[in-house]
């Protein structure tokens, strides 16, 4: 309730699954002209409710419905509604066939997808967002498996999509938060058509941490919480950010180079050097060249040359047009048309290298990586990962941002097997906790 005022005070509060009332109760309390809804399905429940509201002295202005919440129908009103509550929890195999399919019904009505095996949870958050308005708000308290499992999906895809995702707050299992249940607990604060670009996350090892963690925690982009299927690994490490950090990946994308599917054939040799200068690209194709450059890559000349063709052969020029197929007439014959890679690109004579990177970075050595400004605007294959900045960063910024970087890379966790070899996969790399913008234009 705490965390809610700090949102300004609602009209409506509503409570999905009342129970005892004990959050409509606090409520009361905190926001003292607010109606007070609750809905319930067990008759005992919501017995108990009214009566435990009579009794604070609130039953004039509040109103405890015995029916099913994703029925439900709210009436419209002038202001907002506050959603907080702890719905139940209630597995699949507990749940009417009929419910599944309104699941699945609602879920697709919104593009989304929805499994069948999800727990009661899920269908709270979907029905919470058809019961709200643009400007609604709410935190619910449920169990924390929809941050990882496939069934949460719908939830993730709702909270970054709709919901308008605030912050999410683990408790620990350890916290024991109701001391007569083993389960987990996350706590999902939003507010509808809110957009943020990041979203604040954060755990909890003692309930009695909560009321400062609600409005804190590290942010994580919106993108990359998108592209993760799970976001427990996202939250076990926002604990150990640093006042004045962010995660890597908050800033900048981390890239894997492109694979080429066979080097001996896209690595210009003899053939490849007869083919147009505006398809052959000065690339970093060996770890080494980036430790050899030391900070900073300002000269092409000792790279090889990748050769990256467009999908579209029509845009050459006869001559160019037909030195390239002389040269694909040579890479049918070293089979380079019919491996895996080339067999699952839209063209398989185009290797697709991604844009020049502000900084490159090895990911995998027996010594801690390398990270270099590419000044010389070379490309690079998957011996090596670009770092693109999300928003524009300066040149001072970049600097900065590489020189720290090298710092860091000897102490962040990574990947390490037999013989000391250390490897970064790009999200872990994007872990790496580094100073906000701001921290690096300072001097």
């Amino acid at each position: 309730m705490g965390w809610a005022a700090s949102h300004g005070a609602p009209e409506r509060v509503v409570d999905p699954g009342v129970g005892s009332a004990r959050f409509l109760i606090a409520a009361a309390y905190q926001f003292t002209k607010a109606a007070l809804v609750g809905f319930e399905i067990d008759p005992l429940a919501a017995l108990v409710a009214r009566a435990n509201l009579a009794v604070g002295g609130f039953g004039e202005r509040a109103w405890i419905g015995l029916e099913d919440y994703r029925r439900a129908k709210l009436q419209p009103i002038d202001g907002r509604t506050l959603f907080i509550g702890n719905p139940p929890y209630v597995r699949h195999h507990l749940i009417d066939a009929q419910w599944k399919d309104w699941l699945v019904r609602e879920a697709k009505a919104r593009g989304h997808s929805a499994s069948q095996l999800a727990g009661m949870h899920v269908y709270f958050y979907l029905a919470t967002l058809n019961h709200a308005a643009e400007g609604d708000f709410g935190a619910l308290l449920t169990a924390a498996e929809w941050l990882d499992v496939n069934y949460g999906k719908l939830v993730r895809d709702l909270f970054l999509n709709g919901l308008g995702g605030e912050g999410i707050v683990v408790v620990e299992p350890s916290a024991r938060p109701f001391p007569d249940a083993a389960t987990t607990a996350a706590i999902a604060t939003f507010e509808i058509g809110h957009r943020p670009k990041s979203i604040r996350i954060g755990r909890v090892e003692d309930v009695e941490d909560l009321p400062e963690r609600l409005s804190k925690g590290a942010l994580v982009r919106c993108e990359r919480l998108a592209a993760e299927r799970r976001w427990t690994p996202l939250l076990k490490n926002a604990r150990r950010i640093p006042d004045g950090y962010v995660e890597l990946g908050e800033l900048c994308r981390v890239h894997r180079g492109a694979v080429t599917g066979s080097n001996r054939v896209w690595i210009a040799g003899v053939e490849g050097a007869r083919l147009p200068d505006r398809v052959l690209y000065p690339s970093v194709t060996r770890a080494r060249e980036l430790f050899n450059a030391g900070t900073v890559l300002d000269d092409t000349a000792k790279l090889k040359r990748v050769i990256d063709l467009p999908r579209d052969l029509d845009e050459l020029d006869t001559a160019e047009r037909r030195a390239v197929d002389d040269f694909l007439a040579w890479a049918r014959g070293m089979g380079a048309d019919c491996g895996y890679v080339a067999t699952h690109r839209k063209a398989w004579w185009s290797v697709g290298l991604r844009p020049p990177p502000p900084i490159m970075a090895t990911y995998m050595a027996r010594r801690p990586p390398a990270f270099v400004e590419n000044h010389a605007q070379a490309r690079y294959i998957n011996i090596a990962h670009g770092i693109y900045p999300r928003d524009p960063l300066t040149p001072h910024q970049i600097q900065r941002l590489a020189s720290f970087l090298m710092q860091a890379g000897r102490t962040a966790s990574s990947r390490t097997y037999a013989g000391g070899l250390m490897k970064f996969e790009p999200r872990e790399m994007e872990r790496i906790a580094v100073p906000r913008p701001e921290m690096l234009l300072a001097e």
